[in-house]
């Protein structure tokens, strides 16, 4: 499945998911989209190249390779909303966060293809995740999850004014022990010229949520980052180095912070 995601094996319990770093649309698919989706505004940019320290750190990486626009990985399947009673994008979105139609007229997908697209793209992606939390909690005796995203600091359609630069989920407290994501917004709000939240916003999306079981041995979280804190938000959204180098440290020791929590609780790995 690779032309679906990119997978990269590690060696510590830790899986890192990328699940809308995707910028690829195919074809037949961009000849029905408008111009607004083929700008692809809403794509977690540069996620993948932001965490690349991951790999030395023993993380597994699991990154996707299709636009969210083509199916959103962190979306149920079912078409549930993800926050009830406020602004939600589907798992095949026709809209943009700014509202701007996805597809020409009369050229939205319909039922039978969204489930098609659940099948092709959807559900490859969530059979490895599977595949890897049994695989390395087998392995350690537990095994946690960091699914990463971004969004742009300001997105009225969401939320009123500037988004917080750290954005920790945990469904709320389902999807990871209190004790461990304390421990984590606590790395976040020592980030000098940053703000943070816990369960703010984003609590977590459909990964978190879905995955996260802590009596099960499966700790979950999910980052939303603010953009501004990395790249230029807007057009062509380009990565800025001097901002990326200034952040990177609070995601190395998030995810440090989980590989040693892991560490004084695994079993020991079988040789």
């Amino acid at each position: 499945m690779s032309e679906i995601y990119r997978f990269l094996p590690g060696s510590v319990p830790l899986l890192l998911s990328v699940p809308h770093c995707g910028t690829k649309i195919p074809d037949h698919l961009a000849a029905r989209m408008t111009p607004a989706a083929l700008a692809l505004a809403d794509t977690d940019w540069h996620v993948d190249k932001l965490y690349d320290f991951a790999s030395d750190l023993g993380a597994h990486l699991l990154m996707a390779n299709f636009s969210r626009y083509v199916v959103d990985l962190n979306r149920d399947p079912e078409g549930k909303a993800l926050y009830p009673g406020s602004e939600n994008t589907g798992i095949v979105p026709l809209d943009t966060f700014e509202r701007l139609p996805l597809y020409r007229p009369r050229e939205e997908p319909d039922p039978q293809e969204v489930h098609r697209r659940i099948g092709l793209y959807w559900k490859p992606y969530h059979e490895r995740i599977q595949h890897e939390l049994e695989r390395i909690k087998e392995r350690f005796g537990l095994v946690l999850l960091f699914d990463a995203h971004s969004i742009r600091s300001r997105v009225p359609r969401f939320f009123q004014g500037k988004l917080p630069d750290f954005n920790l989920g945990t469904a709320g407290g389902a999807s990871m022990e209190a004790g461990l994501a304390e421990r984590l917004f606590a790395i976040c709000r020592e980030a000098a010229g940053y703000t943070s939240v816990l369960n703010g916003r984003f609590t977590g999306g459909y990964i978190t949520r879905q995955y996260g079981r802590p009596a099960d041995g499966v700790q979950a979280v999910q980052l939303e980052l603010s953009q501004i804190t990395y790249m230029d938000e807007s057009p062509p959204f380009r990565l800025r180095a001097e901002r990326a180098a200034a952040v990177r440290p609070t995601l190395e020791r998030l995810l440090s912070a989980l590989i040693a929590w892991a560490g004084s609780r695994a079993v020991p790995a079988s040789p």
